[in-house]
Protein backbone atom coordinates (compact mmCIF):
# COMPACT_ATOMS: atom_id res chain seq x y z
CA UNK A 1 0.00 0.00 0.00
CA UNK A 2 1.67 3.23 -1.39
CA UNK A 3 -1.14 5.57 0.05
CA UNK A 4 -0.72 8.87 2.22
CA UNK A 5 -1.24 7.65 5.05
CA UNK A 6 0.48 4.65 4.60
CA UNK A 7 3.94 6.44 4.13
CA UNK A 8 3.20 9.58 6.50
CA UNK A 9 2.17 7.56 9.62
CA UNK A 10 4.96 5.29 9.73
CA UNK A 11 7.75 8.42 8.82
CA UNK A 12 6.17 10.39 11.91
CA UNK A 13 6.59 7.10 13.90
CA UNK A 14 10.27 6.52 12.91
CA UNK A 15 11.14 10.26 13.32
CA UNK A 16 9.37 10.40 16.84
CA UNK A 17 11.67 7.34 17.61
CA UNK A 18 14.94 9.15 16.05
CA UNK A 19 14.86 12.44 17.41
CA UNK A 20 13.94 10.61 21.35
CA UNK A 21 17.12 9.00 20.49
CA UNK A 22 18.90 12.08 19.87
CA UNK A 23 17.96 13.32 23.05
CA UNK A 24 18.81 10.85 25.14
CA UNK A 25 22.57 10.32 23.39
CA UNK A 26 22.60 14.49 24.12
CA UNK A 27 21.49 13.75 28.17
CA UNK A 28 23.97 10.94 28.01
CA UNK A 29 26.80 13.50 26.52
CA UNK A 30 25.62 16.37 28.96
CA UNK A 31 25.59 13.44 31.99
CA UNK A 32 29.01 12.04 30.90
CA UNK A 33 30.56 15.42 30.72
CA UNK A 34 29.40 17.03 34.15
CA UNK A 35 29.92 13.60 35.71
CA UNK A 36 33.68 13.65 34.11
CA UNK A 37 34.31 17.36 35.58
CA UNK A 38 33.11 15.84 39.16
CA UNK A 39 35.74 13.24 39.46
CA UNK A 40 38.46 15.49 37.59
CA UNK A 41 38.11 17.33 40.88
CA UNK A 42 37.38 14.17 43.19
CA UNK A 43 41.08 12.81 42.03
CA UNK A 44 43.28 16.04 42.92
CA UNK A 45 41.84 15.63 46.38
CA UNK A 46 41.40 11.62 46.56
CA UNK A 47 44.22 10.68 44.16
CA UNK A 48 43.41 6.86 42.46
CA UNK A 49 41.11 5.80 45.29
CA UNK A 50 38.29 7.59 43.32
CA UNK A 51 38.89 5.49 39.98
CA UNK A 52 36.72 2.75 40.96
CA UNK A 53 33.72 4.72 42.04
CA UNK A 54 33.82 6.41 38.24
CA UNK A 55 33.89 2.83 36.55
CA UNK A 56 31.12 2.03 38.29
CA UNK A 57 28.97 4.89 37.88
CA UNK A 58 29.68 5.15 33.75
CA UNK A 59 28.74 1.36 33.35
CA UNK A 60 25.63 1.90 35.33
CA UNK A 61 24.85 5.06 33.48
CA UNK A 62 25.79 3.70 29.83
CA UNK A 63 23.78 0.50 30.64
CA UNK A 64 21.01 2.80 32.05
CA UNK A 65 20.95 5.15 28.95
CA UNK A 66 21.40 1.47 27.01
CA UNK A 67 18.26 0.71 27.93
CA UNK A 68 16.44 3.66 27.23
CA UNK A 69 17.13 3.97 23.83
CA UNK A 70 16.73 0.13 23.08
CA UNK A 71 12.90 0.89 24.97
CA UNK A 72 12.34 3.69 22.47
CA UNK A 73 13.33 1.29 19.38
CA UNK A 74 10.70 -1.19 20.27
CA UNK A 75 8.11 1.43 20.59
CA UNK A 76 9.27 2.96 17.70
CA UNK A 77 8.73 -0.24 15.88
CA UNK A 78 5.51 -0.95 17.41
CA UNK A 79 4.14 2.94 17.15
CA UNK A 80 5.13 2.15 12.85
CA UNK A 81 3.43 -0.88 12.70
CA UNK A 82 0.00 0.58 14.21
CA UNK A 83 0.51 3.60 12.62
CA UNK A 84 -0.09 1.42 9.41
CA UNK A 85 -3.41 0.50 10.06
CA UNK A 86 -5.16 4.42 10.77
CA UNK A 87 -6.74 5.65 7.75
CA UNK A 88 -6.26 9.28 8.44
CA UNK A 89 -3.71 11.26 5.94
CA UNK A 90 -2.07 14.05 9.08
CA UNK A 91 -0.68 15.94 6.30
CA UNK A 92 -4.74 17.08 5.41
CA UNK A 93 -5.26 17.58 8.85
CA UNK A 94 -5.20 20.94 10.61
CA UNK A 95 -4.12 19.46 13.80
CA UNK A 96 -1.26 17.34 11.91
CA UNK A 97 -0.57 19.65 9.40
CA UNK A 98 0.22 21.87 12.36
CA UNK A 99 2.60 19.24 13.60
CA UNK A 100 4.62 18.56 10.60
CA UNK A 101 4.50 22.27 9.40
CA UNK A 102 6.67 23.12 13.32
CA UNK A 103 8.95 20.08 12.46
CA UNK A 104 9.88 21.01 8.72
CA UNK A 105 10.27 24.20 9.99
CA UNK A 106 13.19 22.99 12.34
CA UNK A 107 14.63 20.05 10.39
CA UNK A 108 12.99 20.21 6.97
CA UNK A 109 16.14 20.29 5.11
CA UNK A 110 17.37 17.21 6.53
CA UNK A 111 14.07 15.75 6.20
CA UNK A 112 14.01 16.34 2.24
CA UNK A 113 17.78 15.04 2.21
CA UNK A 114 15.91 11.49 3.44
CA UNK A 115 13.52 11.88 1.10
CA UNK A 116 10.59 11.60 3.73
CA UNK A 117 7.14 11.83 2.64
CA UNK A 118 7.03 14.61 5.79
CA UNK A 119 8.92 17.02 3.78
CA UNK A 120 6.50 18.24 1.59
CA UNK A 121 6.67 19.49 -2.20
CA UNK A 122 5.55 23.39 -2.61
CA UNK A 123 1.93 23.14 -3.74
CA UNK A 124 -1.49 24.62 -4.17
CA UNK A 125 -3.85 22.74 -1.21
CA UNK A 126 -7.75 23.23 -0.58
CA UNK A 127 -8.39 21.82 2.51
CA UNK A 128 -5.36 20.97 3.03
CA UNK A 129 -4.82 18.41 -0.06
CA UNK A 130 -2.62 18.83 -2.76
CA UNK A 131 -4.15 20.35 -6.14
CA UNK A 132 -2.22 19.39 -8.98
CA UNK A 133 -1.10 22.14 -11.16
CA UNK A 134 -3.67 20.78 -13.94
CA UNK A 135 -6.20 23.09 -15.74
CA UNK A 136 -8.85 19.94 -15.33
CA UNK A 137 -7.56 19.76 -11.21
CA UNK A 138 -7.51 23.43 -11.12
CA UNK A 139 -11.47 24.10 -12.24
CA UNK A 140 -12.43 20.94 -10.15
CA UNK A 141 -10.98 22.79 -6.77
CA UNK A 142 -11.39 26.06 -8.18
CA UNK A 143 -15.09 26.24 -9.90
CA UNK A 144 -15.57 29.86 -9.07
CA UNK A 145 -12.08 30.90 -11.03
CA UNK A 146 -11.76 34.32 -11.20
CA UNK A 147 -8.80 36.25 -12.90
CA UNK A 148 -7.36 37.88 -9.98
CA UNK A 149 -5.35 35.84 -7.86
CA UNK A 150 -4.59 36.25 -4.36
CA UNK A 151 -1.37 34.12 -3.26
CA UNK A 152 -0.76 33.42 -0.09
CA UNK A 153 2.26 32.25 1.55
CA UNK A 154 3.06 30.88 5.48
CA UNK A 155 5.95 31.64 7.66
CA UNK A 156 8.80 29.33 8.83
CA UNK A 157 7.23 26.24 11.15
CA UNK A 158 3.59 27.59 9.50
CA UNK A 159 1.14 25.84 6.44
CA UNK A 160 -1.78 27.48 5.09
CA UNK A 161 -4.21 26.78 7.90
CA UNK A 162 -1.98 29.81 9.59
CA UNK A 163 -4.29 31.96 8.14
CA UNK A 164 -7.38 30.78 9.80
CA UNK A 165 -5.95 32.28 12.95
CA UNK A 166 -9.19 33.07 15.65
CA UNK A 167 -11.59 31.04 13.71
CA UNK A 168 -12.70 34.07 11.35
CA UNK A 169 -12.77 33.93 7.61
CA UNK A 170 -9.31 34.33 6.00
CA UNK A 171 -7.86 37.50 4.08
CA UNK A 172 -8.14 35.63 0.92
CA UNK A 173 -12.33 34.43 1.60
CA UNK A 174 -12.77 38.03 3.06
CA UNK A 175 -11.14 39.52 -0.48
CA UNK A 176 -13.51 36.96 -2.65
CA UNK A 177 -16.17 38.36 -0.94
CA UNK A 178 -14.98 42.02 -1.73
CA UNK A 179 -12.73 42.42 -4.52
CA UNK A 180 -14.14 38.81 -6.48
CA UNK A 181 -10.80 37.77 -6.71
CA UNK A 182 -9.73 34.11 -6.12
CA UNK A 183 -7.88 32.52 -3.10
CA UNK A 184 -4.85 30.48 -3.57
CA UNK A 185 -2.99 28.86 -0.17
CA UNK A 186 0.30 27.68 -0.38
CA UNK A 187 2.08 25.14 1.95
CA UNK A 188 5.96 24.54 1.29
CA UNK A 189 9.03 23.13 3.29
CA UNK A 190 9.93 26.23 5.39
CA UNK A 191 13.11 24.53 6.66
CA UNK A 192 14.64 24.70 3.36
CA UNK A 193 16.56 27.70 2.25
CA UNK A 194 14.52 31.05 1.30
CA UNK A 195 16.10 30.76 -2.13
CA UNK A 196 15.42 27.15 -2.77
CA UNK A 197 11.36 28.37 -1.53
CA UNK A 198 11.79 31.16 -4.05
CA UNK A 199 12.80 28.96 -6.97
CA UNK A 200 9.98 26.81 -6.53
CA UNK A 201 7.32 29.39 -6.06
CA UNK A 202 8.42 30.85 -9.61
CA UNK A 203 8.04 27.89 -10.98
CA UNK A 204 4.77 27.36 -9.88
CA UNK A 205 3.24 30.25 -10.52
CA UNK A 206 4.34 29.93 -14.00
CA UNK A 207 2.55 26.82 -14.52
CA UNK A 208 -0.71 28.14 -12.27
CA UNK A 209 -1.14 31.16 -14.64
CA UNK A 210 -0.61 28.62 -18.17
CA UNK A 211 -3.30 26.22 -16.73
CA UNK A 212 -6.30 28.40 -14.46
CA UNK A 213 -9.31 27.65 -15.84
CA UNK A 214 -9.48 31.39 -16.49
CA UNK A 215 -7.20 34.10 -18.28
CA UNK A 216 -5.40 35.62 -15.53
CA UNK A 217 -5.65 39.40 -15.03
CA UNK A 218 -3.90 40.38 -11.73
CA UNK A 219 -1.56 38.59 -9.41
CA UNK A 220 -1.52 39.70 -5.81
CA UNK A 221 1.30 37.86 -3.64
CA UNK A 222 0.46 38.17 0.44
CA UNK A 223 3.47 36.51 2.70
CA UNK A 224 3.57 36.61 6.64
CA UNK A 225 6.71 36.20 7.70
CA UNK A 226 9.18 33.95 5.91
CA UNK A 227 6.65 33.90 3.64
CA UNK A 228 7.40 37.79 2.40
CA UNK A 229 10.77 36.60 1.80
CA UNK A 230 10.63 33.88 -0.22
CA UNK A 231 8.00 35.87 -2.32
CA UNK A 232 10.73 38.42 -2.80
CA UNK A 233 13.03 35.19 -3.63
CA UNK A 234 10.79 34.03 -6.12
CA UNK A 235 10.58 37.84 -7.80
CA UNK A 236 13.94 38.02 -7.84
CA UNK A 237 14.85 34.27 -9.41
CA UNK A 238 11.78 34.47 -11.75
CA UNK A 239 12.67 33.57 -15.33
CA UNK A 240 9.64 33.55 -17.39
CA UNK A 241 8.70 37.03 -18.67
CA UNK A 242 5.37 36.48 -17.91
CA UNK A 243 3.47 36.02 -14.71
CA UNK A 244 6.10 38.84 -13.42
CA UNK A 245 3.71 41.56 -15.29
CA UNK A 246 0.66 40.60 -13.60
CA UNK A 247 1.55 40.96 -10.30
CA UNK A 248 0.15 44.09 -9.08
CA UNK A 249 0.65 44.14 -5.50
CA UNK A 250 3.00 42.16 -3.10
CA UNK A 251 1.88 41.99 0.88
CA UNK A 252 4.42 41.24 3.21
CA UNK A 253 3.23 41.09 6.63
CA UNK A 254 5.45 40.88 9.58
CA UNK A 255 8.10 39.52 7.20
CA UNK A 256 12.42 39.99 8.38
CA UNK A 257 13.28 41.55 5.85
CA UNK A 258 16.80 42.39 7.16
CA UNK A 259 17.32 39.26 9.53
CA UNK A 260 15.41 38.09 12.98
CA UNK A 261 17.04 38.95 16.44
CA UNK A 262 16.00 35.75 17.78
CA UNK A 263 17.61 33.88 14.58
CA UNK A 264 20.94 35.66 15.53
CA UNK A 265 20.58 35.14 19.32
CA UNK A 266 20.32 31.31 18.24
CA UNK A 267 23.10 31.55 15.97
CA UNK A 268 25.39 33.49 18.63
CA UNK A 269 24.14 30.91 21.70
CA UNK A 270 25.30 27.66 19.62
CA UNK A 271 28.31 28.92 18.89
CA UNK A 272 28.66 29.97 22.63
CA UNK A 273 27.44 26.45 23.97
CA UNK A 274 30.02 24.72 21.96
CA UNK A 275 32.91 26.27 23.38
CA UNK A 276 32.41 24.20 26.86
CA UNK A 277 32.15 20.88 27.30
CA UNK A 278 29.49 20.65 29.62
CA UNK A 279 27.26 22.44 27.33
CA UNK A 280 28.81 21.33 23.98
CA UNK A 281 25.67 18.67 23.15
CA UNK A 282 23.35 21.59 23.72
CA UNK A 283 25.07 23.77 21.49
CA UNK A 284 25.26 20.55 19.21
CA UNK A 285 21.29 20.59 19.24
CA UNK A 286 20.42 24.09 18.53
CA UNK A 287 23.47 23.03 15.42
CA UNK A 288 20.82 20.88 13.64
CA UNK A 289 18.19 24.07 12.81
CA UNK A 290 17.24 24.32 9.28
CA UNK A 291 18.57 26.01 6.20
CA UNK A 292 15.18 27.97 6.60
CA UNK A 293 16.06 28.83 10.12
CA UNK A 294 19.81 30.15 9.56
CA UNK A 295 18.91 32.13 6.60
CA UNK A 296 16.81 34.40 8.88
CA UNK A 297 19.80 35.88 10.23
CA UNK A 298 20.25 38.04 7.29
CA UNK A 299 16.96 37.47 5.85
CA UNK A 300 18.89 35.55 2.65
CA UNK A 301 16.87 35.50 -0.32
CA UNK A 302 19.30 34.87 -3.22
CA UNK A 303 21.54 31.33 -2.97
CA UNK A 304 24.50 33.43 -3.32
CA UNK A 305 23.67 34.81 0.48
CA UNK A 306 24.73 31.13 1.97
CA UNK A 307 26.87 29.82 -0.65
CA UNK A 308 30.60 29.07 -0.28
CA UNK A 309 29.45 30.21 3.71
CA UNK A 310 30.16 28.23 6.44
CA UNK A 311 26.98 28.63 8.37
CA UNK A 312 28.71 27.78 11.87
CA UNK A 313 30.92 30.74 12.00
CA UNK A 314 30.44 33.25 14.56
CA UNK A 315 30.66 36.27 12.39
CA UNK A 316 28.90 36.00 9.30
CA UNK A 317 29.00 37.78 6.37
CA UNK A 318 26.76 40.65 5.07
CA UNK A 319 24.39 39.89 2.18
CA UNK A 320 23.78 42.32 -0.71
CA UNK A 321 20.23 42.50 -1.20
CA UNK A 322 18.72 42.62 -4.71
CA UNK A 323 15.87 44.78 -5.41
CA UNK A 324 12.24 44.64 -4.98
CA UNK A 325 10.80 43.95 -7.92
CA UNK A 326 9.63 46.66 -10.48
CA UNK A 327 6.72 47.00 -11.97
CA UNK A 328 4.50 46.29 -8.53
CA UNK A 329 3.40 47.86 -5.41
CA UNK A 330 5.27 46.85 -2.47
CA UNK A 331 3.56 46.81 1.04
CA UNK A 332 3.87 45.80 4.18
CA UNK A 333 3.26 45.87 7.25
CA UNK A 334 4.41 45.92 10.89
CA UNK A 335 3.59 45.21 14.63
CA UNK A 336 4.97 45.97 18.38
CA UNK A 337 3.88 44.81 21.42
CA UNK A 338 3.23 47.79 22.70
CA UNK A 339 0.62 50.48 21.33
CA UNK A 340 2.88 53.03 20.58
CA UNK A 341 5.71 52.26 18.16
CA UNK A 342 8.12 54.32 19.86
CA UNK A 343 7.93 52.84 23.55
CA UNK A 344 11.52 51.79 24.51
CA UNK A 345 10.05 47.69 24.78
CA UNK A 346 8.31 48.00 21.38
CA UNK A 347 11.43 49.26 20.11
CA UNK A 348 13.50 46.57 21.13
CA UNK A 349 10.96 43.51 21.18
CA UNK A 350 9.01 44.75 18.16
CA UNK A 351 6.28 42.36 17.62
CA UNK A 352 8.04 39.63 19.70
CA UNK A 353 10.02 38.14 16.66
CA UNK A 354 10.55 41.00 13.81
CA UNK A 355 12.06 44.36 14.64
CA UNK A 356 10.33 47.27 12.98
CA UNK A 357 13.04 48.46 10.98
CA UNK A 358 13.41 44.95 9.78
CA UNK A 359 10.05 44.43 8.64
CA UNK A 360 9.87 47.67 6.83
CA UNK A 361 13.09 46.65 5.30
CA UNK A 362 14.76 50.01 6.50
CA UNK A 363 17.67 50.89 8.91
CA UNK A 364 20.47 53.70 9.32
CA UNK A 365 23.02 51.52 6.63
CA UNK A 366 19.84 49.88 4.24
CA UNK A 367 16.73 50.93 2.42
CA UNK A 368 15.43 47.87 0.61
CA UNK A 369 12.76 50.22 -1.45
CA UNK A 370 10.22 50.26 0.88
CA UNK A 371 8.13 53.23 0.89
CA UNK A 372 6.78 54.58 3.84
CA UNK A 373 3.27 55.83 2.41
CA UNK A 374 3.26 51.83 1.54
CA UNK A 375 3.17 50.84 5.17
CA UNK A 376 1.02 49.86 8.46
CA UNK A 377 1.95 50.03 11.62
CA UNK A 378 -0.28 47.71 14.31
CA UNK A 379 0.32 48.69 17.69
CA UNK A 380 -0.43 46.77 20.52
CA UNK A 381 -0.28 43.49 18.86
CA UNK A 382 2.08 40.49 18.17
CA UNK A 383 4.03 38.82 15.23
CA UNK A 384 0.77 36.09 14.81
CA UNK A 385 -1.68 38.63 15.08
CA UNK A 386 -0.82 39.88 11.72
CA UNK A 387 -2.48 36.47 10.05
CA UNK A 388 -5.98 37.07 10.45
CA UNK A 389 -6.89 40.99 11.42
CA UNK A 390 -9.56 43.74 10.91
CA UNK A 391 -7.27 46.45 10.77
CA UNK A 392 -4.59 44.89 8.55
CA UNK A 393 -7.49 43.69 6.02
CA UNK A 394 -9.73 47.45 6.38
CA UNK A 395 -6.03 48.63 5.60
CA UNK A 396 -5.22 46.17 2.62
CA UNK A 397 -8.84 45.98 0.86
CA UNK A 398 -8.65 49.52 -1.03
CA UNK A 399 -5.11 49.11 -1.76
CA UNK A 400 -5.39 45.80 -3.25
CA UNK A 401 -8.98 47.21 -5.55
CA UNK A 402 -8.05 46.61 -9.23
CA UNK A 403 -7.64 50.85 -10.24
CA UNK A 404 -10.25 49.98 -13.02
CA UNK A 405 -12.81 49.22 -10.58
CA UNK A 406 -12.70 52.31 -8.75
CA UNK A 407 -15.18 54.84 -9.62
CA UNK A 408 -14.54 57.35 -11.97
CA UNK A 409 -12.66 60.49 -10.64
CA UNK A 410 -11.16 58.60 -7.73
CA UNK A 411 -7.25 58.73 -7.46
Amino acid sequence: MDSAPARELPALAALGRDELNKAVSGIAAVHSSVADTVFAGLRVAWGTRVRPAQVIHDAISTSVYSAITSTVDVAGDLAESLTVHNSGVPSETKRGATAIGILDGLIGDQLTAERSPLAPEIAVRVDGAVVPITPGDLATAFPRATGHLTVFLHGLMETEFAWERGGKPTYGARLADDLGSTEVMIRYNSGLHISDNGRRLAQLLDDLVLSWPVPVTDLTLIGHSMGGLVIRSACHQAVDPYWPKLVRQTVCLGTPHLGAPLARGVHWATAALRLRPTSRPFGTLLGRRSAGVRDLFHGAIAEDHWRDTDPDAFRQPAVDYPPLMQGARHLYVTATVTRRPDHPFGRIVGDGLVMTNSGGGRDRRRHLGFEIDDGLHVGGAHHFTLLNDDAVYEWMLPLLRPRRALPPGTD
